[in-house]
């Protein structure tokens, strides 16, 4: 969580994804805090990813509205919304 409007917050997020057993899978995402080090992870992507995505979502987590992810950095293979991953 990065700052705070009101009563918005700004979360940021690395989502990486790696080989397993033949399929593309989604690795435990990583909040960091803020979007220049979201971005400076993706550009430091590991050799053993095959992709990695960083992005923010900004809303009220009382109410749990959320504006939809943007996206800051990507690099490498991502999966679609379409695609099933682990």
């Amino acid at each position: 969580m990065d700052h705070i409007e009101g009563h918005k917050v700004t979360y940021y997020v690395v989502q990486t994804f790696s080989w397993l057993n033949d399929e593309i899978v989604a690795d435990e995402p990583k909040a960091v805090q803020s979007a220049t080090s979201a971005k400076l992870a993706i550009e430091r992507l590991p050799e053993n990813k095959v992709g990695g995505l960083a992005f923010s979502r900004t809303g009220d987590p009382l109410s749990g509205e959320f504006d939809d992810a943007v996206i800051i950095a990507q690099k490498g293979t991502i999966p679609t919304a379409e695609e099933e991953f682990v």
